[in-house]
């Protein structure tokens, strides 16, 4: 699965082995040493995916990632975040921000590789799946990579919009946090299960007037409603 990786790693040596294990996974790669330099990098170069270390001199990561979030070139490219810091809130804060994944130092290469082919992989939508999915104002055009609600458009990433797919697929039926984390994550068990409610805590924030459409199911997990027919 060829494409272009940024890498923002202020680090020479782990940015070395980042750019060593992409090139030899068939990846071309850019680097970027700072917070400015990165988010510059990324709206001249528009990569397909973003590999993004949080603690970086002259702008923090976190902030990078919002501004990259901010741009519409940038706003639904793939971000991971590659840091040592490995506290709960941490792994959170990245995610409400908007990246896509939290992968903590020291990293398996293996594993690294592994999670950004499933993320591209994701970005692209499978091919087996109904192209357009509908329920009262709010569409999903998969073959655009485009949702709208009432015909006002709404900028996801590429996890956003598979998840809001898979429950607008699924819909009135209850999916727990597990099962969302194997269908739309492809971990299972990899990441914890309190990812699934950032990203759709984020969600419902992008859906502004369509957010009573998810609903949660305590102790349970999520399902989406939509007006009646």
């Amino acid at each position: 699965m060829p494409g272009r990786i940024l890498v923002v790693e202020d680090e020479q040596d782990v940015r070395d082995l980042l750019v060593l294990t992409l090139r030899n996974a068939g990846y071309q790669t850019l680097t970027a040493d700072t917070g400015p330099n990165a988010v510059r990098k990324a709206a001249s170069e528009v990569p397909d995916l973003i590999l993004l270390d949080i603690m970086l001199p002259d702008m923090s990561g976190t902030e990078v990632c919002r501004r990259i979030r901010n741009e519409p070139a940038t706003a639904n490219t793939p971000i991971i975040i590659v840091s040592a810091k490995t506290e709960e809130v941490d792994k959170i804060l990245g995610l409400e921000l908007g990246a896509d994944d939290y992968v903590t130092k020291p990293f398996s290469p293996r594993e690294l590789v592994l999670r950004i082919n499933k993320l591209l992989r994701r970005g692209k939508g499978a091919t087996d799946k109904s192209d357009r999915l509908v329920i009262g104002e709010l569409v999903v055009d998969r073959s655009r990579h485009q949702v709208t609600f009432r015909d006002r458009e709404i900028i996801l990433t590429p996890t956003e919009f598979n998840l809001l797919g898979l429950l607008m697929e699924r819909r009135g039926r209850v999916q727990t946090r597990d099962r969302l984390l194997t269908d739309v994550w492809d971990y299972e068990a990899s990441i914890d299960t309190r990812t699934v409610d950032t990203h759709v805590r984020r969600l419902r924030e992008k859906l502004g007037d369509a957010c009573d459409y998810v609903e949660t199911v305590r102790g349970v997990g999520y399902r989406l409603n939509g007006p009646p027919d």
